[in-house]
């Protein structure tokens, strides 16, 4: 009869606080540092929990597993989730922390940005061709070029929408002929390469195979197209093809997702489980974001750590199920107390000398539960990690990923991402045309206007893929809301304004006709110093009469003056002349200069212009530019008095200004609310009638108000003496104020005869 084994020690404290507290609220605190980020603590108390069970539970296991991966414990969470699987299938979908810690043990310590192109340092050396006329995105060679909204310019696969994004923009023209003049080469091996998509898609492998085959004739060192025939063989189940192609992109571009991908299917075709457990965990750590990768690893990690035979199935029933378990239990706790070594005096059983063992979650062996999960934390998955993750010497994992690609040098160990020996920019071609310090064979005619037959200016691509200098695109807008090539809708584009630069358009121009651009932004600047002169071609807008210091809001539409404003404000000036239309001389001899505070633009290009009168003019010539007048004009001041002539003047700014106040007061309430929601308040009277070489405010806001011809309020406007204005204004209000006084006695004369 064999002896009966000796009771274990109670348990020795395990996570630093009182191990006697409820289970469940142990559990809940070890969920709150989970979710708290802190896993180590996590792990120690779902240890606990599980000390003080008397049988194993799978939600703890599963738990403690969670904890232990995201913790980077990745040998003990196998363990955790072995003994989960013991009291019940796994599940793919279970394993989610599991898959992504062993993603991020793989995985580079810093995730390097995206690659873009960045602005060019003064006195930095050019770029090289083929690194200019590549895709920021995917670093080859431009392919059916699209420029987007903010003026970068990718290609169109790279500009592919996501849900609920708006469709990607066209072609871009101009930059899609230039890529055609110089890598012809390429542009055919990537149409050829459309085509075998477009045949994949058809379900025709085998001529799409072809096409594929033509297009690395034609560019045998693009990995693009390598990976597109890995897939292709993938369609017709040829497995060690794929895998010789996939295998060749991830050396060639070891941090490409895709290839990674390409290469676990080809090796789950041939039934190489651990390897496709490997190369979808690359995929997982170059892009933890997809979730379908992050499913399929988990699957496959189900099937190598955890194959359904060492399961227990799940039609047992639950009788069945607990004495299995006890048996399995009872055998594997008394095959681990006959191999402890001997317990040192004042240790306990599962304590190490090795400080670095002492935090080991399962050092308590003291209970069943752990010694059931213990044995299952074994050699055999040592092995199977060892295969994906070699293990440091302490049982630390090495990460896969060197923190640069040149430090990877052993590219034939086993599980080793191979060494980049390709640099990031864009893919070499040995059939190119373009040498890799060769020019190219740019000329002004690859970037000339179609709308001002010169050089591109601030090139401006639309939505439809047309490339135009900036001023003339907004000049075509300003007769109708559509390309003035293809005639496509632009309604959208005049609703935002987004006319940012074509970032690529304007590099390769500086790079490549940098004197030619240099003559054509001297025209420019020259035609900007000409239209931002304020007495000489004063752009005149022929509308209503305008006085000083009053607003007068502006609702423009018609083309000739959508340009004119648009000019105003690009010369920085913000100011051009408003004038009465005359019958014989076609403006009138007076005008007042207005300058633009705000303006609002709609989307069919017409805007509400806020401008306010600055200063008086007389026209002195007048003629026209691009449809609307312009003028040579010497702006009014009032002459000033002094003595008894001031005085005079004095007593006479208070008095009008008193009448003028009396006479507005007067109005019906109706009248005054008009008039104040158009001019505003009435200004406050100056204490110095002449401190303003206009004259005050206050008076040429009731010139504006009152009921007068246009033709008296132009003889007002150009009145030099102040006084003289004042008078006439007076006469005015009298005139006014009798008109006013009559009406009213009739209208009282006719209710007495009522």
């Amino acid at each position: 009869m064999s002896p009966e084994p000796v009771p274990p020690p109670p348990p020795p404290p395990c996570c630093g606080g009182d191990c006697g507290e409820p289970l469940a609220q142990r559990v809940e605190k070890g969920d709150e540092a989970f979710r708290a980020g802190e896993y180590e603590t996590a792990a120690e108390l779902f240890r606990c929990a599980l000390v003080a069970l008397a049988q194993p539970d799978r939600g703890l296991c599963l738990r403690l597993g969670d904890a232990l991966a995201r913790a980077g414990r990745l040998p003990e969470a196998l363990g955790a989730f072995r003994g989960a699987a013991r009291l019940g299938v796994l599940r793919p979908d279970e394993l989610g922390e599991l898959a992504g810690g062993l993603a991020r043990a793989l995985g580079p310590r810093e995730r390097r940005p995206p690659a873009g192109r960045p602005g060019r340092a003064p006195g930095e050396a050019p770029a090289a061709p083929r690194d200019l006329l590549g895709c920021p995105r995917c670093q080859r060679l431009l392919h059916k070029p699209v420029t987007l909204p903010c003026g970068l310019t990718v290609c169109r696969r790279c500009a592919e929408p996501g849900p609920g994004r708006p469709p990607a923009r066209r072609v871009n023209v101009v930059l899609s002929g230039l890529l055609e003049k110089c890598f012809p080469a390429e542009c055919r091996a990537r149409r050829l390469a459309g085509q075998a998509r477009s045949l994949q898609h058809q379900q025709q492998p085998e001529a799409a195979l072809l096409r594929c085959h033509q297009a690395l004739d034609l560019a045998p060192g693009d990995n693009s197209l390598v990976l597109l025939r890995a897939e292709l063989y993938l369609c017709v189940r040829s497995y060690e093809q794929a895998l010789q192609d996939a295998s060749a992109v991830c050396q060639n571009e070891p941090l490409l997702p895709k290839g990674h991908h390409v290469k676990a299917l080809a090796l789950s075709g041939l039934g190489r489980s651990k390897e496709v457990l490997k190369e979808f965990l690359y995929c997982l750590a170059l892009n933890p974001e997809c979730n379908s990768v992050k499913k399929e690893a988990q699957k496959v990690l189900c099937e190598v750590f955890f194959p359904a035979s060492e399961n227990v199935p799940q039609n047992l029933t639950s009788s069945i199920q607990s004495r299995m378990l006890n048996t399995r239990l009872k055998a594997q706790c008394q095959n681990h107390v006959n191999s402890q070594p001997p317990v040192e005096e004042g240790g306990s059983a599962g304590s190490s000398k090795n400080p670095s063992e002492k935090s080991d979650v399962f050092r308590n062996t003291n209970s069943s539960v752990l010694y059931f999960i213990l044995g299952l934390h074994c050699e055999e998955d040592k092995e199977v990690l060892e295969g994906i993750l070699p293990m440091a010497p302490n049982s630390g994992l090495k990460r896969r990923f060197p923190n640069d690609l040149e430090d990877a040098h052993d590219m034939n160990a086993p599980g080793k991402i191979p060494r980049k020996e390709a640099d990031s920019s864009p893919q070499r071609n040995m059939n190119s045309t373009i040498g890799e310090s060769a020019e190219l064979p740019i000329e002004v005619a690859d970037f000339e206007c179609a709308l001002c037959m010169r050089l591109l200016f601030e090139p401006v691509t639309t939505p439809c893929g047309h490339t135009f200098c900036l001023k003339c695109l907004e000049r075509c807008l300003d007769h109708a809301p559509h390309c003035p090539l293809c005639k496509e809708k632009l309604s959208e584009l005049l609703a935002s304004r987004n006319f940012n630069i074509t970032t690529l358009a304007e590099e390769l121009i500086f790079q490549y006709l940098s004197d030619e651009l240099s003559d054509r932004k001297r025209i420019y600047d020259e035609e900007m110093t000409e239209l931002s002169n304020l007495t000489r071609d004063v752009p005149i807008f022929v509308c209503a009469m305008a006085f000083p210091t009053v607003p007068c809001p502006l609702h423009v539409f018609e083309p000739r003056y959508r340009l004119m404003i648009r000019r105003c404000m690009e010369t920085g000036t913000k100011r051009f002349g408003m004038c009465l239309s005359a019958e014989h001389a076609g403006i009138s001899e007076y005008g007042c200069m207005l300058e633009i505070k705000d303006v609002r633009t709609f989307p069919d290009g017409s805007s509400v212009v806020d401008a306010v009168g600055i200063s008086r003019f007389r026209v002195l010539s007048h003629r026209h530019r691009d449809g609307y007048n312009t003028a040579d004009i010497e702006y009014l001041e009032d002459e000033k008095v002094e003595g008894p002539e001031y005085e005079e003047l004095a007593t006479l700014h208070e008095s009008v200004y008193q009448q003028s106040v009396s006479w507005f007061a007067s109005l019906q309430d109706h009248m005054k609310e008009q008039i104040l929601s158009h001019f505003g308040l009435m200004p406050d009277r100056e204490p110095e009638p002449q401190s303003n070489p206009s004259g005050p405010a206050w008076s040429w806001w009731i010139l504006a108000v009152l009921p007068l011809e246009r033709k008296a309020q132009l003889a007002i406007l150009g009145m030099v003496s102040l006084k003289e204005r004042l008078l006439a204004i007076r006469r005015v209000l009298v005139i006014i104020t009798r008109k006013m006084n009559s009406r009213q006695e009739l209208v009282n004369s006719r209710e007495r005869n009522h």
